[in-house]
């Protein structure tokens, strides 16, 4: 699934694109993805300005005069800027055209989502899907001090933590696992037994990782690819994710994997105590 990283760098990509450009139409392929398409989204976006782009978490934010467009980008869903006319493939199923230009939304899997918010709603941040996601680890001044204070009574694993998005936002299974060994944090710790000095170390670790993640593009697993067409090249560099018995690239001791939550969390077991 793209996390923040992926999010982030698609953002950056079809940004210059979009932003002070005027909607000339929208093409669905489909009912809709996740959830049904908005009804009536091209009445409500033709010849609409794109006033700017944003993210919350792993939500692309298009925002307009009248409201926002929100696109997720699902288990496998990519976005691509495209000349106008250009062929759809199989998986394409959602285009906002721009003229000479097309945006358009792939999602082999179907899980992704293209969403639309009024403005007369209230501010995006009270959309259903939004108003309960935690802090933005890359722009919180005080997420150390946040996650001390809200782990206090949480006996949950420190890493089942990061992935639940209600504290900090978008530091999915990856990047939680890349960052908890950067900290030098074991997965399984209990939330409420780790230290602000330790806090302090796992929130730079995190800005750390997702920064350097979203400089190179992003890890490219499986289906992701940039809004120009490339992949990204992180995963080259993981010191611990999906390298199960290889050697940790600090001490060689073999790299370890658990399950928690159903999902595959890799550690060195010399490096997090």
């Amino acid at each position: 699934m793209p996390e923040l990283p992926e999010v982030e760098v698609t953002r950056r990509g079809i940004a210059p694109f979009l932003e002070g450009r005027d909607i000339t139409g929208v093409v669905q392929r489909r009912s809709g993805l996740r959830w049904p398409f908005p009804v009536g989204l091209d009445m409500l976006l033709k010849g609409q300005r794109v006033m700017s782009t944003g993210r919350r978490g792993k939500y692309l934010l298009i925002h307009f005069a009248h409201g926002t467009l929100i696109i997720h980008l699902g288990m496998s869903g990519h976005l691509r800027m495209l000349p106008e006319g250009h062929p759809p493939q199989k998986h394409d199923h959602f285009d906002l055209l721009l003229g000479a230009q097309v945006m358009r939304f792939t999602d082999p899997r179907r899980f992704g989502a293209v969403l639309w918010h009024a403005q007369a709603e209230g501010d995006i941040e009270s959309h259903t899907l939004l108003r309960r996601l935690g802090v933005e680890p890359l722009t919180s001044e005080n997420l150390a001090v946040l996650l001390h204070r809200q782990t206090r009574n949480r006996s949950a694993a420190i890493k089942q933590v990061l992935l639940a998005g209600d504290i900090v936002v978008g530091v999915g299974n990856i990047y939680a696992c890349e960052s908890l060994f950067e900290a030098g944090i074991h997965p399984n710790t209990a939330a409420r037994r780790i230290s602000l000095a330790r806090y302090e170390k796992l929130a730079a670790a995190i800005r750390r990782v997702l920064a350097a993640a979203i400089e190179q593009g992003g890890s490219s697993l499986r289906d992701f690819i940039g809004a120009d067409g490339q992949s990204g090249y992180f995963q080259q560099n993981y010191f611990v994710y999906d390298r199960e018995s290889e050697a940790c690239r600090h001490c060689d001791a073999p790299v370890r994997r658990i399950v928690q939550g159903q999902r595959s969390t890799f550690y060195c077991g010399r490096c997090q105590r």
